[in-house]
């Protein structure tokens, strides 16, 4: 895919699904920056700007950053954001309010501070990176599920906002995923292969989503060979989303 002529902007762009994106993106020939809280490691190519999703503020300058460096901003890829495990009796204010500021407001901070740019692009694209817990209930993923549920509610609503305006707005749905976040989370369960083992089974190929696969659909939906597809969430998961498989018998 030909991003030779386009400038995006990848958040969360210095580890795990966000640096492969920004990879995928290099690959294509599109200028990109990687958005991120500490972009020391992002990809080599990429523009790094220091970022903080969860303030408006330093969103703004990050994107006339970008949008200067560049001479313009043609995709927005919504990737940066946070984990929660527990339940809804786990979970304090504190809490709900941090994760839904990065999750979820975070998406509209950067797309609001980046539609003056978009809108004066050919080919203007948002994709926000959700989750399988935006549509499977998941045990003690209460609030990360309700933000991720958000982001899919908030695409929809964002396609519609924009059509007109020539911007496509799309997301992924990424599976459990091989990236650093659920490596700690192994690391520090109590039973670290056996709960690998179980992210693997649940879903229906038998593995972990890969990082590269994610950013291959996330290239798909920001180019302008999808440009009749707006408003969707593409599910990256295995099949754990659609399909029910029997048992294995033994």
């Amino acid at each position: 895919m030909d991003f030779s002529h386009s400038v995006a902007i990848v958040t969360g762009g210095a580890s795990g699904i966000g640096a492969a994106i920004v990879r995928r993106l290099l690959d294509g020939g599109a200028r990109v920056a990687a958005l991120d809280l500490d972009p020391a490691g992002s990809p080599a190519g990429a523009f790094p700007v220091q970022t903080d999703i969860a303030d408006l503020a330093s969103v703004r300058r990050a994107v006339d950053a970008v949008a200067e460096h560049f001479g313009g901003i043609d995709i927005v890829v919504n990737n940066a954001g946070v984990g929660a495990q527990g339940t809804v009796e786990d979970l304090d204010e504190a809490e709900w309010a941090r994760v839904l500021g990065i999750n979820v407001t975070g998406i509209a901070r950067v797309s609001g501070s980046a539609l003056p740019h978009l809108r004066r692009s050919a080919s203007a694209s948002i994709v926000n990176v959700a989750s399988i817990a935006a549509t499977a209930g998941l045990p003690r993923r209460a609030l990360y599920s309700a933000s991720k549920g958000a982001v899919a509610a908030l695409t929809r609503a964002m396609a519609a906002d924009h059509l007109a305006e020539g911007i496509r707005v799309n997301a992924v749905n990424p599976g459990t995923a091989n990236t650093p976040w659920v490596q700690r989370l192994l690391a520090s369960s109590e039973d670290p292969q056996a709960e690998a083992e179980a992210l693997r089974g649940r879903q229906p190929h038998g593995r972990l989503v890969e990082p590269q696969e994610v950013a291959e659909a996330v290239a798909y939906l920001a180019g302008p060979g999808s440009g009749s597809t707006t408003g969707i969430s593409l599910a990256v998961d295995g099949g754990m989303q659609e399909l029910r498989l029997a048992a294995a018998r033994s």
